[in-house]
């Protein structure tokens, strides 16, 4: 049963018990590619440094480039309705739920792609 992560740190913990972390920053940098605001998370990125780039990666795309985050978020396929809940008084943390949602989400896909 697909594990429903609560918190960033639960998410990239749970990649890794699952032997699934590389695949996720695959995942991540193949969408952010797509979706032409390129990354390259090195493959040897530790989970912390990771969150730490995300976050600061969708905090400039909030602050710089509102059109190309809402076309990241598109991409990725984050809930709208979830984006919506969020609370955008504070840019950074906002910034940091949106990281979350996106990890959620692409940690999703991850997951059933090699669990079914």
């Amino acid at each position: 049963m697909y594990p429903i992560p609560t918190s960033t740190d639960h998410l990239l913990t749970e990649a890794e018990k699952e032997n699934l972390y590389l695949k996720l920053i695959e995942q991540l940098n193949k969408d952010f590619n797509f979706a032409n605001e390129p990354v390259d998370f090195p493959l040897s990125t530790s989970p912390n440094e990771l969150k730490i780039q995300l976050h600061e990666k969708v905090y400039r795309l909030i602050q710089y480039k509102f059109a190309e985050y809402l076309n990241l978020l598109y991409i990725i396929d984050v809930s709208e309705d979830e984006v919506k809940k969020l609370n955008g008084d504070d840019i950074s943390e906002l910034a940091g739920e949106v990281a979350f949602l996106i990890l959620k989400r692409e940690w999703q896909k991850v997951w059933f792609r090699n669990k079914l």
